[in-house]
């Protein structure tokens, strides 16, 4: 029985600015009452198996009782108080759970509101370190095509510069240095001339760049590319060498999600800053955190400054760092490997796609599922193909000529297998087609 909206829906085509979206011609937003373990609940009575995790956050689900008792405990001590000249338990609990947790010489941490931010206070701890040195002209950043790390204005700038949104804001973005997408696929043999490339990169440009910013072993947003571990091996080796910091964005790639804790485990390799968001808090809360080393923190404090410039009003979020804590827990107290192996088993179920026409690639890594279309094929419909998947009882949000799934850790067997039907039966009845 359809159920009569409650969910002014007129008042949010009218007024309500969704990301990436048109207010003069918006695609269709479906009104959500509720959402439990990877199920969400329609107002208008459908029932969808979430394959997208909250855009790679809830991968505990929804509703999850152990995340949502330490928010009503934290609640109510307080939801929220200011981080300037005050600490309190959660946060402390939480950053210990950090160090612990990423690479040994992480040993810093830096609490923020959101993925973009953390890049953000990335790229400043970057540059305040070397202007701490006395070096002034390592000014700019390093960073391949195919790459995103947020959508501010300084993590846009490190954005792939043709496939973004740098054409709409040249001119006010400052101009980096890009080098070649990574090209060696993970699984594969990594080709030396890759390194040859970089290293040719780094000899031209290493005085003038601060850093070198990167996603570890995938790079998400810009076309879910799975490459060599070798690549970011590669890349922290020539950093040390010409004196080029290493940033690794792991906000989509952390907590488990590519089948190590992070990504950056895959080549055996430690960043000098590291950016964690997303998964973070279990998709309950807004939060990340950029953590960095001894050698960073102490040439940023012993400079001019003295200070880190940087300094949200939600940072330190008790209630979010309460969230995190109890998701980390969770994470951790499981066989999590064992886990998104079994995932990644029921993920194969995508590579039936590969007897379609339209289809030019399968690819799976840790719980990440991805089935890209041919150059012929197209960019997706998303209001078409968002349509179908709906009616199928799925929640699957393509982009480009990407249909990928990147669904919550509890998902089981079953869940999985309706999503790949799914994204199969889509792109044989031309589903996703203009």
């Amino acid at each position: 029985m359809i159920k009569k909206n409650t969910i002014d829906l007129d008042f949010d085509r009218e007024h309500v600015w969704h990301p990436y979206t048109s207010m003069t011609k918006p695609i269709p937003v479906y009104p959500v009452t509720h959402a439990n373990h990877n199920i969400i609940y329609l107002e208008t009575g459908e029932q969808l198996i979430d394959g997208m995790a909250s855009w790679w956050s809830a991968i505990h689900g929804y509703n999850h009782p152990v995340i949502d008792n330490a928010m009503i405990e934290q609640i109510n001590n307080m939801s929220h108080i200011m981080f300037g000249g005050i600490t309190h338990n959660s946060a402390v609990e939480l950053c210990k759970k950090i160090v612990n947790i990423t690479p040994p010489s992480l040993t810093k941490v830096f609490l923020a509101d959101s993925g973009s931010v953390s890049v953000e206070v990335a790229i400043k701890m970057a540059l305040q370190y070397w202007l701490s040195q006395g070096i002034t002209t390592k000014q700019k950043l390093m960073t391949p095509y195919k790459g995103y790390h947020g959508d501010t204005f300084a993590a846009m700038s490190v954005c792939d510069p043709v496939n973004s949104m740098h054409s709409l804001y040249s001119g006010f973005l400052p101009e980096h240095v890009f080098v070649p997408a990574p090209v060696s696929k993970f699984g594969s043999e990594f080709n030396q001339a890759e390194a040859q490339e970089l290293e040719a990169y780094f000899k031209a440009n290493h005085s003038q760049v601060a850093a070198f910013i990167i996603e570890p072993i995938v790079q998400n947003a810009g076309g879910m590319n799975f490459y060599h571990p070798d690549y970011l091996a590669c890349v922290r080796k020539l950093c040390t060498h010409y004196n080029v910091l290493l940033i690794c964005d792991e906000i989509a790639t952390g907590f488990g999600r590519t089948g190590k804790l992070f990504a950056v485990e895959h080549a055996n390799i430690e960043p000098d800053i590291m950016c964690i968001g997303k998964a973070l808090t279990g998709g309950s809360m807004t939060l990340s955190a950029t953590i960095t080393s001894d050698k960073i923190a102490i040439g940023i404090s012993e400079g001019e400054a003295g200070v880190l410039m940087h300094g949200p009003t939600f940072m330190g979020n008790p209630l979010a760092c309460a969230a995190a804590c109890a998701s980390i827990d969770l994470l951790l107290e499981q066989n999590w490997q064992l886990r998104i192996n079994q995932i990644n088993t029921q993920l194969q179920q995508l590579n039936k796609c590969s007897e379609l026409n339209a289809v030019s690639n399968v690819r799976t890594l840790g719980a990440i599922g991805v089935v890209e279309l041919t150059d012929k094929a197209g960019n997706v419909n998303v209001a078409k193909i968002q349509a179908y998947f709906v009616e199928q009882g799925v929640w699957i949000r393509p982009f480009g000529k990407l249909i990928y799934l990147m669904p919550p850790y509890i998902s089981d067997d079953t869940s999985i297998k309706t999503l790949c039907d799914a994204i199969y039966n889509a792109i044989k009845g031309k589903h996703y087609a203009k």
